[in-house]
């Protein structure tokens, strides 16, 4: 069990709607999320595999579970932060993603960093 208070990571996502990606006459929405990863902890921990929770407001779920982020695992030692671009495509303008990082801490502990549920939405959906 990793120490709580030596391993802390904060993950905080950003969203854009991509218009030239998306079809809206097939039920597609293409939308980029940027995230920023910080370790905001006292201890080093790397980022080894992901796990995603994508909703749509149809209630479809697609998981996605897979080996580091964009292509890497980055090591981010304490105050150092890891920023990364991807993307999801879902059936309705507006949706949800939510998931977890496991990570390993330099003492070799596993631990999971959650990453906090947000909004897909079309511009002009929700108001």
């Amino acid at each position: 069990m990793a120490d709580s208070r030596k391993y802390h990571i904060t993950v905080t996502p950003r969203t854009e709607y991509v218009p030239d990606q998306s079809d809206v006459a097939q039920n597609r929405y293409v939308f980029a999320y940027t995230i920023t990863i910080l370790n905001s902890g006292q201890g080093a921990a790397q980022l080894i595999s992901r796990h995603w929770v994508i909703k749509d407001a149809d209630n479809k779920v697609q998981e996605v579970r897979g080996l580091g982020v964009v292509g890497e695992q980055p090591l981010l030692k304490p105050g150092e932060q890891f920023e990364y671009t991807s993307g999801a495509a879902i059936a309705t303008p507006v949706g949800a993603m939510k998931g977890s990082y496991q990570m390993v801490g330099e003492d070799g502990s596993h631990f999971e960093a959650e990453i906090p549920e947000f909004i897909l939405a079309m511009p002009r959906v929700l108001h």
